[in-house]
């Protein structure tokens, strides 16, 4: 794996992972408040014929919170940009919850995505969550970020994660700006999917696991083609690493050309 930056056409620069070659790009995209290490286990094991890319969205991990437009959409737009100064023919978005809203958002900026994989990402139900729930959970993070954030680790992970990791999860997770992660918590609290769905015209998958509601699913069918996993928390990657890694790549095997 190595180490770089990526110049965006406005300057802006996004700290990535990258591994293999190939002809065909795999775009990884962290969830809120997450980073690009979060991805380094799955990266260990992802097929070399393959080029990846795992950036950290801007405010997040190591690419500066300067100059960024903190909502879904903005992030899609950056995410696409660092896609086009790659100058690839194919690529492959995967998303982690927010991620996956960004990469659908992404996909529809593109016109050229050859499927987006949504890892977890409808543990929101978008597009059913009512404003009163919207502002609730809102509310909460914007009286005490970190004690909210460590309960939202807290409600979505399992005993199956060990306590020490769970810890550096929220560490992790806390320490991000919270004058830029409370808009971007904000929007995508109130991100509705509809018209990505239709804009994005590429095939979706999901590797979901217990939580998805069943709102979101409902919302889903017809459109998503969703394997389910036997965990019971969020974060598959950090909770179970060897099913989740072992999904993706089978997932991404199916899709190659």
């Amino acid at each position: 794996m190595q180490e770089r930056q990526i110049t965006l056409s406005d300057g802006r620069r996004l700290a990535v992972t990258e591994k293999g070659s190939g002809d065909t790009l795999v775009v990884l995209v962290h969830g809120w408040c997450c980073q690009r290490s979060d991805w380094h286990d799955y990266l260990e094991s992802a097929p070399n014929t393959m080029r990846f890319v795992a950036p950290d969205l801007p405010g997040h991990g190591d690419s500066a919170a300067t100059g960024g437009h903190w909502t879904v959409a903005g992030m899609a737009r950056d995410v696409a940009d660092m896609v086009r100064a790659q100058r690839v023919t194919r690529v492959v978005l995967v998303g982690h919850s927010m991620g996956g809203a960004v990469a659908l958002e992404a996909a529809g900026l593109l016109g050229e995505a050859a499927a987006v994989v949504f890892v977890d990402t409808f543990i929101i139900p978008y597009g059913d969550l009512s404003e009163d729930d919207a502002a609730g959970i809102e509310r909460g993070f914007q009286d005490d970020f970190p004690a909210a954030v460590a309960r939202l680790v807290d409600n979505n992970t399992s005993d199956a994660m060990p306590e020490e990791t769970r810890q550096a999860l929220t560490a992790q997770m806390a320490a991000a700006p919270p004058d830029k992660m409370l808009p971007l918590w904000a929007d995508l609290l109130r991100w509705n999917p509809e018209s990505a769905f239709t804009t994005a015209g590429v095939p979706l998958f999901a590797i979901n696991g217990e939580m998805i509601p069943d709102v979101a699913r409902q919302r889903c069918a017809g459109r998503v083609d969703e394997v389910v996993l036997a965990y019971p928390g969020h974060f598959p990657h950090w909770e179970q690493p060897g099913a989740f890694n072992q999904a993706l790549n089978t997932r991404l095997e199916g899709l190659a050309v």
